[in-house]
C-alpha cells in the first residue's frame, strides 16, 4: 500500500508515534554528527545526515549494555535481568544499508543453535521505518554488496523524501498496522512516478565496481600473502572502522563489582586491538597489524559468506569516510580480486 506524509504534518505523526512507542531516531549532537538514539520529541529528529556516524545498529546492539545485575545474601545471589522491553519500540529514519546490517547480525544473535535474548528481545518488539538515499556519497558501494540505495528488504515502512512529502510503502503485517494512520494520504500516480525518478537518479550514482562475487574463494588462497604486509602498512589499530560499521558484532563482557553488588556488562570489541585476541597465558595469535587487518577483512569477506551465504558488508562507506589515515576498503578488495595487484588505481596504496 502506498501513502503520501505531507512533512508539514511530520512533527504531528510522530508525536502520535511517541504516545504508544519508544522512537529512535537520527539526532544530530554537533555540526555534522549525528547518532540514532531514543527521542523525546519530534525536534530532536535530524534526517539530513545521509550516513551518521554511529548506526543503527546500537538500538538493538547498544555499545555498552547491562545484561543482568545481581547481589550477594548470604549464600544467595539472586539476580535482576535487564532485557525485558515495557513498550513497542519504533527505529525511523535508517537507511537500507543499516537496515540489511541489522539483518546480518541478526543471523550471528539469532542461530539455529543459540539465541542472543537480549537483541532477540529488541528486534522483535521493532517496526522498522527506512528511508530512501535521494542523494549517495562518493564513499557509498552498496549495490556492489547486493543492496541499494532504496533497497526496500527489512523496512517494515519506506519512505522516499519527495520534497515537501514521504512517499510511503507499507511493506509487512507490522507496517500494514499504520493503514489507518490519520497523517496518511492515499498517494497518486504523480507521487510514484516522482518516487521512480528519484530512485533511478540514485541508483545510477552508486558505486557497483567493487568485487564481492566471489571473493571469500579468492581470500581462501590469501592466507599468507604478502599484501598483508602491504595492506595494514596505513592502519593505526584505532578501532573507528570496527565501532562506526553496522555489521561488525564483537563485544567483550565483564562484572563490575563493589562489595556484595555488582553487574555484567556486554561492551563492543574490536579484531583490530591487540588485546583482543591476547590470551591468558600471554599467547597472541594476531600479534601484529599484519594479523589483525587480515581478520577483519576475512571475517567480513570469507568466514561470514561461508556461514551464511553472502558478504558481512553493506557498503555504507563509514569505514573509508572517518577513517583517519583513509584507509579505503574498497582498494583493498579490487586489489585482492586482480591480477598481478593491479587495481582500478594501480598498485595498492
Amino acid at each position: 500500500m502506498m501513502f503520501n506524509l505531507d512533512k508539514k504534518d511530520f512533527d504531528h505523526f510522530l508525536k502520535d508515534l511517541l504516545e504508544t512507542h519508544d522512537l529512535f531516531a537520527p539526532v544530530q549532537l554537533t555540526e555534522g554528527v549525528s547518532v540514532f538514539k531514543k527521542i523525546d520529541n519530534p525536534g530532536e529528529v535530524s534526517l539530513s545526515q545521509l550516513v551518521p556516524q554511529k548506526s543503527a545498529k546500537e538500538v538493538f546492539f547498544p555499545q555498552s549494555e547491562v545484561m543482568f545485575r545481581y547481589q550477594i545474601a548470604g549464600n544467595q545471589g539472586p539476580t535482576v535481568s535487564e532485557q525485558k522491553i515495557e513498550r513497542e519500540r519504533i527505529l525511523l529514519g535508517a537507511r537500507p544499508c543499516d537496515i540489511e546490517a541489522i539483518s546480518i547480525i541478526e543471523k550471528v544473535f539469532t542461530g539455529e543453535d543459540y539465541t542472543d535474548v537480549y537483541f532477540a528481545e529488541k528486534r522483535k518488539r521493532t517496526t522498522i521505518i527506512g528511508l530512501g538515499c535521494n542523494h549517495p556519497l562518493s564513499t557509498c558501494f552498496c549495490s556492489s554488496t547486493g543492496g541499494g540505495p532504496f533497497n526496500r528488504a527489512g523496512s517494515d515502512l519506506f519512505f522516499t523524501d519527495l520534497g515537501d512529502a514521504y512517499f510511503v510503502e507499507l511493506l509487512t503485517e507490522k507496517g500494514m498496522a499504520f493503514r489507518v494512520n490519520k497523517f496518511f494520504k492515499e498517494a497518486d500516480s504523480e507521487d510514484l512516478g516522482l518516487m521512480k525518478e528519484i530512485e533511478d537518479k540514485a541508483s545510477q550514482k552508486v558505486d557497483r565496481t567493487v568485487p564481492v562475487e566471489g571473493i571469500e574463494k579468492r581470500l581462501d588462497l590469501m592466507v599468507e600473502s604478502p599484501f598483508w604486509d602491504r595492506a595494514h602498512e596505513k592502519c593505526i589499530g584505532c578501532g573507528v572502522c570496527t565501532f562506526l560499521c553496522p555489521t561488525c558484532h564483537c563485544f567483550d563482557i565483564t562484572d563490575e563489582a563493589v562489595n556484595q553488588k555488582g553487574q555484567r556488562v556486554r561492551n563492543w570489541d574490536s579484531c583490530l586491538f591487540p588485546i583482543y585476541s591476547l590470551e591468558t597465558s600471554g599467547h597472541n595469535p594476531r600479534p601484529t597489524g599484519r594479523e589483525r587487518t587480515r581478520q577483519r577483512l576475512m571475517h567480513k569477506f570469507n568466514y561470514y559468506p561461508k556461514n551464511f551465504g553472502r558478504v558481512a558488508c553493506v557498503g555504507c562507506g563509514r569505514c573509508i569516510l572517518y577513517c583517519p589515515v583513509q584507509f579505503d576498503i574498497r582498494e583493498a578488495l579490487v586489489y585482492a580480486s586482480a591480477k598481478r595487484g593491479k587495481g582500478r588505481k594501480g598498485k595498492f596504496k
